[in-house]
């Protein structure tokens, strides 16, 4: 339950931090978004297969995932600044190495530097550390602070598509980090400090709170079912956003146009995400989550009905407005449903499973494109994903409001 308006812990500085963090995301996910937009080149040498590239970025969100646990528990000991400052320094080193060229220079670069102790520092860590930060708005913060990758996906693109064509992809990943280095750290070091958030000690099994249930089930089983969805619902999410650009060179369309119909699709998620936000606000953590896996699904069939540049603008806006509020409600469920001592761990654990789904999704396009030669294999099986999301969570959400009766009774 929310504490009274008056003992309320957020103030101007909590959306200060929110903001930063924003901002912090905003730099560190540019970095996959180059092997993204010059997915095609770097396929072509790599001999033509493009999951290589895909697997470079499907790597990244792996690592990230991965780290995220890690480093969850390191920013509970140390702060979450120094894991924010050394998420900045590697994702720099990942830029580096990856320049040196498919295939494992590229690999590494991702998987290890960009993705494990990169963003693994920075995007798990700045959740739970904003989510302490805030206990009435808490849904509208998670939807601000999980927006920056979108909002680099809005940005980025057309940028990266601009100086590839000039320089080329190894020189844009070297400029790029130096741009994210500089912005990362003076902002870690300023404004990073300790949340006001007290946290009581973690529940044991031991104490005897382990019987405790969440919607009447153990809690565990309510998280592992809320982890299969995350994945669930993100592979459909990634084959869009790792896939469009070369997609619409596929049909004729160019890579210039292709990065500006992502960048419409990521910015549109952007701003629906801050309505999501007020939406889970007032719905919970679960509802949204559903209503974001229904629209997802409805979405996602557009791309196997139109080839139009003019068709794909509409559908690329329609899905960044349908899936944009999934994951920070899933965090904010979570938030509602568990412990607060217990977000450091379940949190980046959720992200994993997310993070998980989001580069199965990518990679898993890539490889039916290089058997099957064109997309929409991979776009059947993002919506089978989807609906199977949609079947998870609607379970979870009818056990809910029969468990909100019983109590009520």
């Amino acid at each position: 339950m929310h504490p009274p308006q008056s003992a309320s812990i957020e103030s101007r500085a909590s959306w200060t931090v929110a903001s930063v963090s924003l901002l912090a995301m905003l730099m560190a996910y540019g970095a996959p978004w180059i092997t993204i937009v010059a997915l095609s080149d770097i396929a072509t040498e790599a001999g033509g297969a493009r999951s290589v590239p895909s697997l470079a970025s499907s790597l990244a969100w792996y690592g990230a995932g991965i780290g995220g646990i890690i480093m969850g528990r390191v920013a509970d000991r140390i702060g979450t600044r120094w894991t924010v400052l050394f998420g900045a320094l590697m994702i720099g080193v990942g830029l580096w190495l990856s320049s040196f060229g498919p295939n494992w220079p590229l690999w590494i670069g991702h998987g290890l530097f960009i993705g494990l102790i990169g963003l693994g520092g920075i995007n798990a860590p700045l959740y739970v550390y904003v989510s302490r930060w805030f206990d009435r708005r808490r849904g509208s913060a998670m939807a601000l602070i999980s927006s920056g990758s979108y909002l680099a996906g809005a940005i980025w693109p057309s940028l990266f598509e601009r100086a590839i064509a000039y320089v080329g992809w190894r020189q844009t990943m070297i400029w790029y980090l130096f741009l994210e280095i500089a912005v990362i750290v003076p902002l870690a070091l300023i404004y990073l400090r300790h949340p006001p958030e007290v946290l009581q000690p973690a529940r044991t099994f031991s104490s005897g709170a382990g019987h405790e249930r969440v919607l009447g089930l153990p809690p565990n089983a309510v998280f592992a079912m809320l982890c299969a969805a995350a994945v669930l619902c993100c592979i459909p999410m990634s084959i869009p956003q790792n896939h469009l650009v070369a997609f619409c060179g596929d049909l004729g369309i160019s890579r210039t146009i292709g990065a500006a119909m992502l960048s419409l699709l990521l910015g549109t998620a952007f701003l629906s995400r801050q309505l999501w936000g007020l939406i889970s606000d007032r719905i919970g953590g679960l509802r949204t989550v559903m209503i974001g896996s229904v629209a997802q699904t409805l979405s996602m069939t557009g791309f196997l009905m139109t080839q139009s540049e003019t068709g794909l603008f509409t559908v690329a806006g329609i899905f960044g407005l349908g899936f944009s509020g999934i994951i920070p409600a899933y965090v904010l469920a979570i938030r509602e449903h568990f412990p607060a001592s217990e977000a450091s761990w379940r949190i980046p654990t959720l992200l994993l499973f997310s993070g998980m789904g989001m580069a199965s999704g990518g990679w898993l396009a890539g490889l039916m494109y290089d058997h099957f030669g064109y997309y929409a294999p991979a776009f059947a099986t993002g919506i089978g994903s989807s609906i199977l999301n949609g079947v998870v969570v609607g379970a979870l959400v009818l056990r809910m409001t029969v468990w909100t009766r019983r109590a009520a009774v």
